[in-house]
């Protein structure tokens, strides 16, 4: 048993900000695989679903972004799930829109959320899959909990469908075959693929998705 918190704010208001980019992988992988059973405990929507005969539990924290760890870890201790077998989603604004980066452990990088879930449980040995949403050219709390801009929006199924092909591919085939297939470097810009724009993190050139070299 394995599970995927996906983290978020609740509420309409925070529906499709960049903050949110963890609800919105967790829903991406309840649309491919539908939940076999729908909870809501743990102060979280809870889903069950199930991923190469393995129950996978996805949850997602509804006690908004900064006290995210109280449903984590309780989730960890009804299911017994280890730290190792937990997988957190969350945004990054150090990294470029669309990078996704995977590890195995580490600090919060000053994501609030992150930084509840390490508090909470006590330590930072637990997966984690960042989501590049760029620092934009304003204050950190707009840019996080502000809208997608139209080429990003355009760009955002792609990035959360690979985002939760990573997810699954840990599900699947453990943490060290996801890194080494999710944490690539971009396609140098000219060297697109034919057919595909360029990879940039410039912003005022087109990019797409893409997944980013571990640190």
């Amino acid at each position: 048993m394995k599970i995927i918190a996906g983290l978020g704010n609740p509420g309409r208001e925070y529906a499709n900000t960049r903050h949110n980019l963890g609800f919105m992988v967790v829903d991406e992988i309840a649309r491919r695989l539908p939940p076999v059973e729908r909870r809501n405990r743990f102060r979280a929507e809870v889903l069950e679903i199930f991923a190469s005969g393995e129950k996978i539990i996805l949850v997602k924290p509804q006690t908004y972004m900064n006290l995210s760890g109280a449903s984590v870890r309780e989730a960890m201790r009804w299911y017994r799930v280890p730290l190792e077998e937990t997988l957190v989603i969350a945004d990054d604004i150090d990294l470029p829109f669309g990078a996704i980066r995977m590890r195995a452990s580490g600090g919060s990088g000053g994501h609030n959320g992150l930084k509840s879930i390490i508090a909470e449980i006590g330590g930072d040995a637990f997966p984690r899959l960042r989501m590049g949403i760029g620092r934009g050219r304003g204050e950190a709390v707009r840019q996080v909990l502000g809208r997608f801009n139209p080429e990003e929006e355009r760009l955002l199924p792609e990035f959360v469908g690979a985002a939760a092909d990573c997810a699954l591919a840990w599900c699947s085939e453990g943490i060290v075959t996801a890194m080494n297939r999710c944490n690539r470097r971009p396609e140098p810009a000219g060297e697109a693929e034919p057919g595909r724009g360029a990879t940039s993190t410039g912003p005022a050139e087109s990019r797409r998705p893409h997944v980013q070299s571990g640190e």
